[in-house]
């Protein structure tokens, strides 16, 4: 399986937890709710755009794993059932992989930033960084 596909499920999966929590089973038919957060509005949208695109029997499976997973949050392999059924459509239709990296947000860049020895100093932007003893700053 590509990369691709596992990166897109991964990024997807904590909005496909949020939807199933705020919409339970019902998330493939209910419209989206105002009263519900964006997240799990993006985790519905995600779900329907992977449930238009199948088949009959894509869908009939694709509801039946949505089903299992919402009615046990806790249950890690309807999770991963339901991560499945969404790899293998992404593995099957290249669109439909370009739609739903359109609709979730783009990756954050992780940056790691180390201090080391005496008096060091570490930050992503620096403006103004003083060390040492009696240090004096003239204006």
């Amino acid at each position: 399986m590509s990369t691709e596909i596992v990166e897109l499920v991964e990024q997807a999966g904590p909005y496909l937890t949020a939807a199933l929590g705020a919409y339970g089973g019902a998330v493939l038919t209910r419209a989206e709710d105002a009263a519900v957060d964006a997240t799990a509005n993006l985790g519905r949208r995600i779900l329907h755009t992977v449930w238009r695109r199948r088949g009959e029997d894509g869908q009939a499976a694709l509801e039946g794993a949505v089903q299992d997973a919402a009615e046990d949050a806790d249950d890690t392999d309807a999770a991963a059932a339901l991560r499945q059924q969404i790899k293998r459509a992404l593995r099957d239709d290249a669109e439909l992989r370009a739609e739903l990296a359109g609709l979730l947000p783009e990756p954050t860049a992780t940056v790691a930033i180390t201090a080391s020895g005496t008096r060091a100093i570490a930050a992503h932007t620096i403006t103004t960084a003083i060390t040492g003893d009696n240090t004096q700053i003239g204006t």
